[in-house]
């Protein structure tokens, strides 16, 4: 397997079901953005969903093999993009699934770290390879996933210019800033800031680097700190960043970090829903 894209998509989707919808969505939408993953989501008169978007641009960016992490009921996401577990043809790339079980005793899933730690059980030739990981919820450019598959650092994550983002205060503080060092090796990574301290994080030339969790990973690097990940005593979840910083912090691997000033795309809610719709409109018009 080469060219490798893993996609987590096993989320709960708990943020878009509980958000009000505003008069800009549609009834039908609203009733899909309750029921079904953020990624499945139809966007605009096309019906494709923001994984539609998200393939495509993997697939413009060298991409040969995409790695869906989804949760164990994965109907609909066999329904749009194969029915195998593995080699489903679709639009030039092979779609392959891995499934994120959720543990016994809990509701949801057990968080990011531990999806891409089951990916990895299920697929052990990852643990020899390097590997692309991103979310399901954000459209992250060709250029970016370019950037992750052909850089030449082993482990590395895409370190975003906060005020490209065009995101508010409030915003960013869902996401994870980041300190690097003078040769842009990561130092730092807090998930979910207090919106007061997120100013700490600028770095010598006054930027806040913000992870939108696209990584590259080297398998053998990363394996045991996604196994022995430990659980974040607020949110109750192993968190991808927390197993990136100790890994970091172990000596087994440096995560370097890729400054990029563009924007992304994200569907948290379902106002983003609309965003999202005029960006892919207007991209479609370019």
């Amino acid at each position: 397997m080469e060219a490798i894209l893993v996609i987590l998509a096993g989320g709960a989707s708990s943020r878009m079901k509980k958000s009000l919808a505003d008069g800009s969505v549609d009834p039908e939408t609203i009733k899909k953005a309750n029921s079904i993953s953020k990624g499945l989501i139809p966007l605009g008169d096309s019906g494709n969903s923001l994984l539609d978007y998200l393939i495509k641009n993997a697939v413009k960016a060298g991409y040969k093999n995409i790695i869906l992490v989804t949760g164990e009921d994965a109907v609909l996401f066999h329904e749009r993009f194969g029915g195998s577990v593995r080699d489903n043809i679709y639009n030039g790339v092979k779609i392959h699934f891995a499934t994120q079980f959720i543990p016994q005793g809990r509701e949801k899933p057990f968080g990011t770290a531990d999806a891409l730690f089951q990916c990895l059980q299920q697929y052990p030739e990852l643990c020899e390879t390097f590997f692309s990981v991103c979310n399901s919820d954000n459209l992250y450019s060709e250029h970016v996933l370019r950037v992750m598959l052909e850089t030449d650092y082993d482990n590395a994550l895409i370190a975003y210019d906060r005020d490209a983002l065009g995101f508010d205060k409030e915003r960013i503080s869902g996401f994870a800033v980041m300190k690097f060092d003078h040769e842009h090796r990561l130092i730092d990574i807090l998930e979910k800031p207090e919106p007061s301290i997120v100013d700490t994080y600028r770095d010598d030339h006054g930027k806040v680097r913000v992870s939108m969790n696209i990584f590259r990973f080297s398998g053998k690097d990363i394996y045991a700190y996604l196994e022995h990940c430990p659980v974040n005593p607020v949110r109750n979840e192993k968190e991808l960043p927390t197993a990136v910083l100790n890994m970091v912090a172990g000596k087994n691997g440096e995560m370097y970090g890729v400054p990029v000033s563009e924007k992304v795309p994200d569907l948290t809610s379902k106002s983003d829903i609309r965003l999202l719709t005029e960006f892919l409109a207007k991209e479609d018009r370019n």
